[in-house]
């Protein structure tokens, strides 16, 4: 018997097609199509077999520029199966963003939807395949590829959003896939008869990792959302009877400004990720019967630390304790752990990890430190255990001696009424080295001086910001995260 460590990812599928073939395994959204774990788990074979056709062999690279649909995820299944590593492409960068992580990768062959992004251009090193070709290509049937290990495999390399620079591509082992499903399935409380509603890409983490693979290995039903609207995503999860939502922060917020609808109260749980969330909007939310639950993680870990839904309100603004299948603490420079209330950088370990930055052993030593992951977050653990982020590590800056931490400012500029969002960052300042500028997303017009003037009745003078800009919106990444960068590199310091 193979051990469930090195079970490979592929063989999880076919095992819910055994238990279930008519059961709907996948729904889209806006059309209603309907595949069950039968016919995933078939196409999967067929893409194997068309993959396998084109050359693809263990250990290469297979890069995807497609919407979130069905065969998306035979194609992730199907790479599983074969050995080969499957490259989530975010199909919102420019072309040269694209060409970067193919080029980076060396993806052996991007399989890409022209409709998405038609700039995707044959590589020295990569095939383009139409997405409708390889439709067209498929076998009608095909039998399951030799079976091939899994475990400590490298199984997909997810490039990281790139807040602070140039991305770095994740290696993801089957091992990890493993755990972090597990810890899904036990934090969000998946069981076989949940409709889960996924309006996250599945190019990223949360979108992929958290909710459509563990939906998928509880047996669920999972549906896929393409395009995020406010009011639109509230009557999905009516129409489909859905039982969970996952959603980023931003799409919980812009749901609440939209107005949250009655049709949200069949859902029996809600799930944040990708950034912290307001506690406005988690009591809102609750107001309305619909309780967030807050999870915390990375592309290198996945889920690090959940909150549950019976602290949800009495623990808001924290991010919860740290999962089962992970250790975490948070640790001084040499990763020497500190006392529960100090403040320090989150550090996790365990099989949850990555196996590093792809071809970059520099960056991933720089990662680690005494055995743990270096998460690049700070934080506090109180004494019950529960963990709450006051910045980022890149993000802290020194004003006049004093560590700021850019996030704490935030939350408090986020409470007076006139603000819709901020994000605060550090710049230099010829008096104190470093001072914040804050840019604001604004409800309406904003006098500068009366939001500092109100501000400094909540903070301290050293944390008040030297200046706010004024900005339509803020430029995010797909798991909703301020840019910081952009707003740098466009403004100057």
């Amino acid at each position: 018997m193979v051990e469930r460590e090195a079970v490979n990812v592929g063989d999880w599928l076919a095992q819910r097609a055994l238990e279930r073939p008519e059961h709907p395994a996948l729904v889209v959204d806006d059309t209603g199509e309907t595949w069950s774990y039968d016919e995933l788990d078939a196409a999967a074979n067929r893409v194997a077999a068309a993959l396998r056709d084109r050359g693809v062999t263990a250990g290469e690279r297979v890069a995807l520029a497609l919407r979130s649909e069905p065969l998306y995820l035979a194609l992730y299944f199907a790479c599983a199966r074969l050995g080969a590593i499957c490259v989530p492409l975010n199909t919102r960068l420019a072309a040269p963003e694209l060409a970067f992580q193919i080029g980076d990768c060396r993806a052996a062959l991007v399989v890409r939807d022209a409709s998405v992004n038609p700039g995707i251009r044959d590589g020295p090193a990569s095939r383009v395949l139409e997405r409708d070709a390889l439709v067209t290509a498929l076998p009608r049937r095909a039998d399951p590829p030799p079976p091939v290990p899994g475990g400590e495999r490298a199984q997909v390399i997810l490039y990281t959003s790139g807040t602070t620079g140039t991305p770095k591509g994740a290696v993801l082992p089957h091992r990890k896939t493993l755990y972090n499903t597990l810890n899904a399935v036990e934090y969000l409380g998946l069981r076989r008869d949940d409709v889960v509603i996924a309006p996250v890409p599945l190019f990223h983490s949360f979108g992929l990792k958290i909710l459509s693979v563990p939906a998928l290995y509880a047996g669920a039903t999972l549906v896929l959302v393409d395009r995020f609207d406010a009011l639109g995503l509230q009557r999905s999860v009516a129409r489909h009877g859905g039982t969970l939502l996952g959603a980023v922060p931003v799409m919980y917020r812009r749901m609440r400004d939209a107005g949250i609808e009655p049709a949200l109260r069949g859902l029996q749980r809600a799930f944040s990720a990708g950034a912290a969330l307001d506690a406005d909007t988690i009591r809102d939310f609750a107001a309305a019967g619909v309780r967030i639950q807050q999870g915390y993680g990375q592309t290198e870990t996945s889920i690090l630390c959940c909150l549950d839904p019976a602290h949800a309100l009495s623990h808001a603004g924290s991010v919860g304790r740290p999962v089962r299948h992970g250790e975490v603490r948070v640790g001084d420079e040499q990763g020497r752990e500190l006392p529960r209330g100090a403040s320090g950088e989150v550090l996790v370990r365990g099989p949850i990890v990555m196996l590093g930055y792809w071809e970059r052993p520099e960056e991933t030593a720089a990662s680690r430190v005494a055995g743990w992951h270096r998460t690049g977050d700070l934080g506090v653990m109180d004494a019950d255990g529960f963990v709450t982020l006051v910045g980022r590590h890149r993000e802290l800056y020194i004003s006049g001696g004093e560590n700021v931490y850019p996030a704490e400012i935030e939350r408090v500029l986020e409470q007076h009424p006139g603000v819709a969002e901020v994000a605060v960052v550090g710049v230099p300042d010829p008096r104190w080295g470093e001072a914040g500028r804050a840019y604001v997303v604004a409800r309406a017009r904003l006098d500068a001086d009366a939001l500092l003037t109100w501000a400094r009745e909540r903070l301290a003078r050293y944390k008040i910001p030297r200046e706010v800009v004024q900005v339509d919106e803020l430029p995010r990444t797909a798991s909703g995260k301020v840019r910081k960068h952009v707003l740098l590199e466009r403004d100057g310091p």
